[in-house]
């Protein structure tokens, strides 16, 4: 994809209808509180409850979704957050393919206090994206207050966490190589991923985390025990990409099943 073609993009992902009306929410958003591990972490989850027909976003949100951010400012007692996304769907609407969740998305957290003897006041803000005919930019704040004993195992966000893509390794991936190319600063990844299929329909997402870039949809084909996913990477202008390879992550999605890979050589 040329800059001409990215700017096309731009501008017809820019042109799907958004709402800022803040009455009559399609979206609520609530902390279950969870139970503490015997790591001393705390196990809990950001529950999003969504009207009938309308769908939010997962981490890599597709071609017209909206990446959804978290901000835990304003917490106590807390050193650091992990969140544990279940596998999501893949949504097809007027060309476009986004990558999220219809009716409702538990997404359980792990969250490591600063001291496992205190509990965890946590605070914090999620700007998401929800759509059905429209897109709506959703902000709401949450606030919970997680005690410092075990607590009592929620059997929604056991399952959430059984719901998440399967490792590398218990997937039997043998091999991950990645090829990156260059020209007139843009750059094309490829990744081969030796494994079995995962089933019908399968499909790469290609992350850089932390990296300041636009990736593209993976163009994914499979022959024989390789998967194969190209994306196109734009940076930021002015800057040069800098590709560490062990921070690549992919994800193959086939319906409901997804294995997560991380780094490539």
């Amino acid at each position: 994809m040329n800059r001409s073609s990215l700017a096309l993009a731009a501008t017809l992902a820019a042109a799907v209808p958004f709402s800022l009306q803040a009455a009559g929410d399609p979206a609520r958003l609530d902390v279950l509180p969870g139970w503490r591990t015997d790591r001393g972490t705390v196990i809990a989850a950001i529950r999003i409850q969504l009207d009938p027909g309308w769908k939010t976003y997962w981490r890599t949100p597709g071609d017209a979704g909206i990446p959804p951010q978290f901000s835990w400012a304003g917490s106590s007692n807390l050193a650091s957050v992990a969140l544990h996304w279940p596998i999501p769907e893949t949504f097809g609407s007027n060309g476009y393919t986004s990558i999220g969740y219809h009716d409702q998305l538990i997404l359980p957290i792990e969250l490591t206090p600063r001291d496992p003897a205190r509990p965890i006041g946590l605070r914090g803000q999620a700007d998401i994206g929800v759509c059905a005919d429209i897109c709506v930019p959703f902000s709401s704040g949450f606030s919970a207050n997680l005690a410092a004993d075990a607590g009592r195992r929620d059997a929604r966000i056991v399952a959430n966490l059984a719901a998440r893509p399967i490792s590398a390794r218990a997937a039997q991936v043998s091999a991950v190589h990645c090829d990156l190319t260059a020209q007139d600063g843009q750059y094309a990844l490829r990744a081969d991923v030796t494994m079995p299929s995962a089933g019908r329909d399968e499909h790469a997402v290609i992350e850089l985390p932390g990296q300041p870039v636009w990736v593209s949809q993976a163009e994914t084909a499979r022959s024989g025990d390789t998967l194969s996913a190209t994306v196109e990477i734009v940076p930021e202008p002015g800057k040069t990409l800098m590709l560490d390879r062990s921070k690549v992550r992919i994800t193959v999605l086939a319906g409901r099943n997804a294995v997560d890979i991380r780094g490539c050589s």
